[in-house]
C-alpha cells in the first residue's frame, strides 16, 4: 500500500522550508519544518532537481527514485507525518546504486526523528 502524498503547492511554503532546519549528504538535502496549513496524517513532501543536473528523462527518474525511498520510509515509521518536507537532490543520485542511496537516506532519516 502507498502512502498518499501531498506536495507543496504554495511559494511560501517553500521559502518557510528553506529558512528551516537542514540535513544533507552527497545524495539529497532534505529541508524539513512543521506547517501550520498542511494535513498531519498525509506526507507533505516536494522532491526538487535542478535543471542543471541532466535532462527530463533522468530528473524524472531522480523523482521516482525518491517516491520510492520516501514511501518506504513511512512504511518503516522513519518520517514524522508531523513534519513538511523539501527534498533537493543532487547529481550524485545518478551515478550510485539505488540500495546505496536509500541506506544513506534512511540514516539521516533516523536522525531527524
Amino acid at each position: 500500500m502507498k502512502s498518499k502524498i501531498v506536495a507543496l503547492s504554495r511559494n511560501e511554503e517553500f521559502t518557510y522550508l528553506l529558512k528551516k532546519k537542514k540535513i544533507s549528504n552527497k545524495y539529497i538535502s532534505i529541508f524539513f519544518g512543521k506547517l501550520s496549513t498542511k494535513n498531519t496524517k498525509k506526507l507533505n513532501i516536494s522532491f526538487s532537481v535542478k535543471k542543471k543536473i541532466a535532462n527530463a528523462v533522468k530528473r524524472n527518474k531522480i523523482k521516482r527514485r525518491l517516491r520510492a525511498i520516501f514511501n518506504d520510509a513511512v512504511k518503516q515509521n522513519l518520517i514524522n507525518l508531523k513534519n513538511s518536507y523539501l527534498v533537493v537532490s543532487h547529481s550524485a543520485m545518478l551515478k550510485n546504486d539505488f540500495k546505496n542511496i536509500k541506506e544513506t537516506i534512511f540514516q539521516d532519516l533516523n536522525k531527524i526523528i
